[in-house]
C-alpha cells in the first residue's frame, strides 16, 4: 500500500524515505524528546522503528507518517494500535514525536488534526485516544488543543514505560 500524502498549511505528512533516517535518529537520540517517552534510541533502534512504521501501513491501512517541514523530516504523527493490553484496549491512538528544535510552533497539533481527520473520515473510527506520561505537560496541552478530553477513570501504568514515567493519562475524542 502506498502511504497517502497529506499537506497542511506548513507541513507534509508523507511516507518514509531513505534520507529521513538520520534526522529521525537524531529525534530519538535527543534527551529532551525522550525524557517523557523512554530511553534514548540507538541508530539501529530508530531505523527499525521506521521499518515497523512502514509495515503497519501495509497491514492496517493507517499508521504513522513522517512529518516533513520544508523537505526535512522533523518527526512523526499518525495513528497506531497498541499491541499491549489495558482497560481501554483495543483502541487506536493518535501520537506524535517531533524534534525539540521544532517545539512551540504549533506543528504537533497541526499534524495531529490531519491524522484525526484521516482516522475518522477515511478509516471510519468511532473514537481515537491518546496517552502520555502524566508529567508530559507539552503533549497533554496538544491533546487539549485537539479537543480531546482527559478520562481520569482510565489513567494507567503503561506496561512498556520505565517506572519513573508512570502513571500515564488517557485522553479520548469521539468521531464528529
Amino acid at each position: 500500500m502506498s502511504i497517502p500524502e497529506i499537506r497542511t498549511e506548513r507541513l507534509a505528512l508523507r511516507g518514509w524515505r531513505d534520507d529521513d533516517v538520520e534526522a529521525y535518529a537524531a529525534v530519538n537520540a535527543d534527551p529532551a524528546v525522550m525524557a517523557t517517552i523512554g530511553p534514548l534510541q540507538t541508530r539501529e533502534q530508530s531505523d527499525a522503528h521506521i521499518d515497523r512504521m512502514m509495515a503497519v501501513w501495509a497491514e492496517r491501512g493507517f499508521g504513522l507518517w513522517c512529518v516533513d517541514l520544508d523537505g526535512t523530516c522533523i518527526g512523526f504523527t499518525g495513528l497506531a494500535a497498541p499491541a499491549w493490553e489495558a482497560a481501554f484496549t483495543p483502541c487506536v491512538e493518535v501520537g506524535w514525536r517531533l524534534a525539540s528544535t521544532h517545539w512551540g510552533h504549533g506543528y504537533a497539533p497541526e499534524a495531529a488534526r490531519v491524522a484525526l481527520a484521516f482516522g475518522f473520515d477515511e478509516v471510519g473510527l468511532d473514537e481515537i485516544v491518546s496517552f502520555t506520561s502524566a508529567s508530559n505537560h507539552k503533549s497533554r496541552r496538544v491533546m487539549e488543543k485537539l479537543g480531546m478530553q482527559h478520562d481520569v477513570t482510565a489513567d494507567f501504568d503503561h506496561p512498556n514505560a520505565p517506572p519513573e514515567l508512570n502513571p500515564h493519562v488517557l485522553y479520548r475524542l469521539g468521531a464528529p
